[in-house]
């Protein structure tokens, strides 16, 4: 048996991380640990990591991490390996963020979460997570490929990125960086699609300790500002309800093809959403038309304070689906949803 040093919880010898708090099993205390030096570029391709996972190809590369098509020998599954790269695996800071993202992402397993199954460490000393292979299309791709989605689409899509998310809020776990560029569409075999939610590297406990802001630097906003609730903008304390607002704004987004705030510069789209309220829909696209119930929900959605915003991400899509039915789906034309994505490059950010 392996022995956490940090908790003292013992896990069978093919685990190398602790589950509760993603420590190197049976080393020291991380205080005293030694950290082998990682080899820089690493090739992983055709090795078999902690006797399971065989590395198949590299499919996608990022400023902070490698990501790896392999498959599960023991199941057959394919799965994605995201390895921290190697000069990130000796920085203190990036270890204990990526520990932290698979510590909150192996308690997030659901068809609509991209959860990390399992934390490793290679030989050289490089830190990886084990997460289910999603061959789908990114959304982001899927709404600039297409221009804009139908209100069907869009609505079924939302559903299921609320799904998704309401079990991480369930767990007391806030996305805080939920974009286009985050959520997967795959296809089941009856050719239906589904949304998977991905990324969770910022990923928030609301409960989190005075640790969390030691993984950040002071001042600096986390999160993509496009995306980004009120709250966010003004570093104030925020909930399960900043997910509302991001995922509203992304429903904008998906349904005309552009975002519900102006702006030359960044700081401009950021004090538009601070002081003013969102584009309406038929503003955004003249040539289309919603229906007014789907206006008001996104307005909901979008509302400045957090108290006025729909209290879960089930209740804001369940609104929005029923507007929409009763609007009729089909006021916004369909157009063909043929074309893949790069799940490599997008894990890779």
């Amino acid at each position: 048996m392996n022995r956490c040093p940090t908790c003292g919880a013992s896990y069978p010898d093919d685990e190398n991380f602790c589950r509760r708090d993603g420590t190197r099993l049976g080393s020291p205390p991380p205080s005293h640990a030694a950290a082998k030096p990682p080899k820089a570029g690493a090739d992983l391709t055709d090795k078999v990591l902690d006797g399971r996972y065989h590395v198949e190809r590299k499919v996608g590369e990022g400023g902070m991490s490698l990501v790896y098509l392999a498959t599960d020998v023991h199941t057959g599954e394919p799965c994605a390996i995201k390895v921290l790269a190697a000069p990130l695996s000796r920085d203190a800071n990036a270890m204990a963020r990526l520990q932290r993202e698979a510590r909150l992402g192996m308690r997030l397993a659901h068809p609509n979460v991209c959860h990390i199954i399992r934390l490793g460490g290679t030989e050289d000393g490089l830190m990886y997570v084990v997460m289910p292979f999603l061959n789908g299309e990114v959304l982001a791709e899927r709404t600039n490929r297409r221009g804009y989605l139908p209100l069907d689409e869009t609505a079924r899509l939302v559903h299921d990125v609320a799904v998704g998310l309401h079990v991480a809020h369930e767990l007391a776990i806030v996305h805080r960086d939920l974009k286009p560029e985050n959520v997967m569409v795959c296809t089941r075999p009856d050719g239906s699609d589904f949304a998977v939610v991905m990324d969770f590297g910022l990923a928030k406990e609301r409960q989190a300790g005075p640790e969390l802001q030691m993984l950040t630097a002071t001042g600096i906003i986390l999160g993509t500002p496009e995306f980004m609730s009120p709250e966010q903008l003004r570093g104030k304390p925020f909930d399960a309800r900043t997910d509302i607002y991001s995922l509203a704004l992304m429903t904008y987004e998906m349904l005309t093809g552009k975002l519900p705030f102006s702006g030359r510069t960044q700081q401009e789209l950021m004090i538009a959403r601070l002081h003013t309220g969102p584009t309406p829909l038929r503003d955004l696209r003249r040539d289309l038309e919603f229906p007014d119930a789907v206006e008001r929900v996104l307005a909901k959605a979008t509302q400045t304070n957090p108290d006025d915003r729909y209290p879960t991400t089930i209740e804001f899509a369940d609104a929005l689906s029923a507007a929409v039915a009763a609007g009729g789906h089909g006021a916004v034309a369909n157009r063909s949803s043929a074309g893949g994505g790069d799940l490599g490059r997008t894990l890779a950010r």
